[in-house]
């Protein structure tokens, strides 16, 4: 049998050997964690290789995640489906190996990372859903949801402010079942870290209530092991262990030195390795005794089929909870979801009420809500204003079965914590701050958009509409830019029905994240056939027409659909043949077919206006450059909504004018 150390050595050799052949990449990261990623794969991790996506499985976050390689030997060593040729062509075009760990690609890797301190966000969120779904669905004498959550971290996640404001909330809830290990080498890129980072953190993650394990020698198995028993017999606090590892472990001439952070060590010092740890075989070849050691497929089938009996004994005590925890892990939603939630949008046009569509947001969950027993809700704070909480709320810190988080002013980290929720499965997760604040968030939002997982990210006080707290707090550029992110489809619906609908589809989409943008301010009903109630799910549809063809198209969306439909009331009774179009997703209109769009949007029709309290630019490929758009092109000002709409050109005088000086 091999002993450890030839174990953790075929990480550092398969890692050095896929960066030197790629000339690209980080070895360094991998050939210092491997000690620690031996002893925790091979003797605590619940996993199947032969099935990567059971159920009960430990979760492993590599936070740190240029070291992808790391995760990637550890993938092809254990026996999931990743090759030595996938381990060959690291960092290539459509490779299953990306020069960081993209969730989707290689098996075995739970999240996307790269984007540092977002990983350990992300297992904050997976430990949270494992808590809750185990609070909601276990039962005396089944403990079906029973796993771990284990991350690795280094100094650059800890730097990152995101991992302050997840750790912080972490240690709140007593996420017990999450263990990190923070690889406390003391280098970054650009040196040794004692000139920027001198940071307490033992000190800073026992204030934040974990439990924390410090100067653990990251190259010491007996010592890891220690650590790690000692780490899963807390079951109130989530625990932090302290390693201390030599970056690029094994390099003669780089290890300890941020040269071999980010670049391949080279030909002669690749050799060099080999020579000073023992490593006889040449790269990518692996002996079978390694292999062998390695080989998680027996234990891991043997673990799933333990837990399958355990289900099995469930479902027979509790069949409905089986059933539907079955149908929440597979992310089914519920029979008739969507037929009850079109009877609850017709009753929400019946009533044709005037409303801010924030309320009429909240109203949406308490329509939806008692329908939908996997929505997790939460707010950056704020969940007074932006109207998050709804009748059946309960807070996960005070109900185990909970279905409410209390975020706090952690808008990055909140949206960072609903990816792992949802990476983790079992739930819908939506997450609400203002629209301003998305901007915090940004990267966690493209992270949710590039890994195509949902998620529901819930933005209200949309425009200068929001009023006296002025230009800092006003959204000018936001909605356009949430747009631009590819894969994010945005909602910006112009009453409570439009707002009802993208509820409806948020929570119906399944390959990407959705932002749904509300108002502070009051938006009047717009009347609407059986026809028209089922385009708005196109994205954008004719809300007001004319006999024959239109002298001129208007687009808006949000709190400026009523606006232009009293313009286009006054025009229409001067003579004027207008149509109205409401647009309040253009991404999935820009994804409906060409016969469609050009229905809606006809070519021959050039006299095009658009209006939008947001930056102009975006709707230049809807009116074309013999078109006007009505926006903001500056920031706003400290005064009532309803003065800076007068102040910024947002009257029915000002549309008229401007569709007039267009035909």
């Amino acid at each position: 049998m091999p002993s450890r150390k030839e174990l953790a050595n075929a990480i550092r050799v398969l890692s050095m050997d896929a960066v030197q052949k790629a000339n690209s990449g980080h070895p360094g990261a991998p050939m210092g964690m491997a000690d620690i990623a031996e002893v925790l794969w091979n003797d605590y991790m619940n996993h199947n290789p032969v099935n990567p996506n059971w159920a009960n499985r430990d979760r492993f976050v590599l936070s740190n995640g240029h070291a992808s390689m790391l995760i990637y030997s550890i993938a092809h060593l254990t026996g999931y489906d990743l090759s030595i040729d996938d381990i060959k062509r690291f960092r290539q075009l459509h490779s299953k190996t990306p020069g960081h760990p993209e969730y989707g690609y290689a098996p075995a890797v739970e999240t996307t990372t790269g984007p540092l301190g977002q990983g350990i966000a992300n297992a904050v969120g997976m430990a949270i859903a494992e808590k809750v779904l185990g609070g909601q669905f276990n039962r005396p004498a089944h403990n079906l949801i029973d796993h771990h959550t284990y991350v690795f971290l280094g100094d650059g996640c800890m730097m990152e402010g995101i991992s302050h404001e997840a750790c912080s909330l972490a240690g709140t809830l007593g996420l017990n079942k999450l263990i990190a290990f923070y690889d406390d080498n003391g280098i970054s890129i650009d040196g040794h870290v004692e000139g920027w980072f001198t940071d307490n953190t033992p000190q800073r993650f026992a204030a934040y209530g974990w439990h924390v394990i410090e100067n653990i020698n990251g190259h010491d198995a007996e010592a890891i092991k220690q650590a790690i028993d000692e780490a899963q017999s807390y079951n109130d606090k989530p625990t932090l262990i302290c390693c201390k590892t030599i970056i690029g472990w094994g390099s003669p001439n780089h290890q300890g030195k941020e040269s071999c952070h980010g670049a391949a060590l080279g030909d002669e010092e690749v050799a060099l390795v080999r020579k000073k740890i023992g490593w006889e075989h040449p790269p990518f070849e692996i002996p079978d005794e390694i292999y062998k050691g390695w080989d998680a497929k027996t234990k891991g089938t043997r673990l799933e089929e333990e837990w399958n009996e355990k289900l099995t004994a469930y479902t027979q005590a509790y069949p409905e909870l089986a059933s539907e925890l079955k149908r929440r892990l597979n992310g089914e939603l519920p029979e008739n979801f969507l037929e009850k939630a079109d009877t609850f949008i017709s009753s929400v046009d019946a009533s044709a009420e005037k409303i801010a569509s924030r309320k009429a947001s909240q109203n949406a969950l308490n329509g939806l809500g008692p329908l939908l027993p996997e929505l997790m809700g939460g707010s950056a704070d704020l969940a007074g204003s932006n109207l998050t909480l709804w009748k059946g709320c309960q807070g996960i810190k005070d109900h185990a079965d909970g279905n409410y988080i209390n975020y706090g002013v952690r808008e990055f980290s909140m949206s960072a914590i609903m990816n792992g929720m949802s990476l983790h499965g079992g739930f819908i997760s939506y997450g609400a701050t203002f629209l301003m604040f998305s901007e915090y968030a940004r990267n966690a939002l493209r992270m949710a958009a590039l890994m195509k997982i949902q998620n529901i990210f819930v933005y209200t006080h949309d425009s200068i509409g929001l009023g006296e707290d002025g230009p800092t707090h006003q959204p000018v550029e936001q909605t356009a830019t949430l747009r631009l992110i590819p894969n994010m489809f945005v909602w910006r619906p112009c009453d409570a029905v439009e707002s009802a609908v993208a509820w409806k589809m948020a929570i119906k989409r399944k390959d990407g994240p959705s932002s749904l943008i509300f108002s502070r301010q009051g938006l009047p009903h717009q009347k609407r056939t059986v026809e028209q109630l089922e385009l708005i799910e196109l994205g954008g549809y004719i809300l007001s027409d004319c006999n024959g063809t239109p002298d001129v198209i208007v687009i808006a969306t949000g709190s400026e659909v009523g606006l232009v439909m009293d313009a286009a009331k006054q025009l229409t009774e001067n003579g004027q043949k207008i149509r109205v179009v409401s647009m309040p997703n253009t991404n999935l209109f820009d994804v409906q077919d060409d016969a469609y769009r050009e229905s809606v949007l006809p070519s021959s029709i050039t006299a095009r206006v658009a209006v939008e309290a947001g930056v102009s630019d975006g709707w230049i490929k809807y009116v074309g450059l013999e078109g006007k758009v009505i926006g903001m092109d500056c920031f706003g000002e400290s005064a009532p909504g309803g003065v800076l709409f007068k102040e910024y050109g947002f009257t029915v005088d000002n549309v008229v004018k401007t569709i007039e000086s267009v035909l």
